[in-house]
């Protein structure tokens, strides 16, 4: 199970299913499939997130690291249009997911990249970059998409995280503190922590 979505190629069978969700007062709709994380419904911790992230103070765009079908990016994309969101995720499933949803939903201003945590985007500068880290991966995953997060972040842009308490927020908590200047929990609700930590 540890790989089961985040892995390139998901063995599982295709089997796609199609949701609709209300995110920040509009309605998207997305198609899901096997293979890829929460296919059936918008997790609560993405919804938690999307709800709780306020645009960055640093002109520049945004990354959705761990994008799964698009949630996240394409709905805060549509709420941020003069920005651009980069969209990654290893598993090639995902991304054609995203891809597709974002054109379903009229979403232009996002770009879709298969990217192994953030490798695919080093080199540039963002203003934010959200996370629903895959926790399944394991703890030296997670830890990598924070420290690649610092890297590419500009001078005072903002990392926003959600983890749950029981699956790793405390230590995620003290790896940004070792890192960022500032790490604040901005929301704690059904054991799901949204952290947010400025460079």
């Amino acid at each position: 199970m540890s790989e089961h979505y985040y892995t390139k190629n998901p063995g599982v069978k295709s089997n796609p299913n199609k949701i609709v969700a209300d995110l920040r007062g509009k309605q998207f709709q997305f198609t899901t499939d096997s293979g890829v994380f929460s296919k059936k419904e918008i997790d609560f911790g993405s919804k938690l997130l999307i709800e709780s992230f306020e645009e960055p103070e640093v002109e520049g765009d945004i990354v959705d690291a761990g994008c799964g079908y698009g949630p996240i990016g394409i709905s805060l994309a549509s709420e941020f249009p003069n920005r651009r969101f980069y969209m990654l995720d290893v598993n090639e499933r995902a991304t054609e997911l995203s891809t597709n949803n974002a054109i379903k939903n009229r979403v232009h201003n996002v770009i879709v990249m298969e990217s192994d945590q953030l490798s695919a985007v080093k080199g540039s500068v963002f203003a934010s970059v959200l996370t629903n880290p895959p926790i399944r991966a394991g703890k030296d995953v997670v830890h990598g998409i924070l420290e690649d997060a610092y890297e590419v972040l500009k001078e005072h842009g903002t990392l926003w995280v959600v983890i749950q308490k029981k699956q790793g927020a405390p230590s995620a908590v003290t790896k940004l503190e070792e890192m960022f200047k500032q790490v604040e929990t901005v929301v704690k609700k059904k054991g799901y922590y949204i952290l947010k930590a400025v460079k």
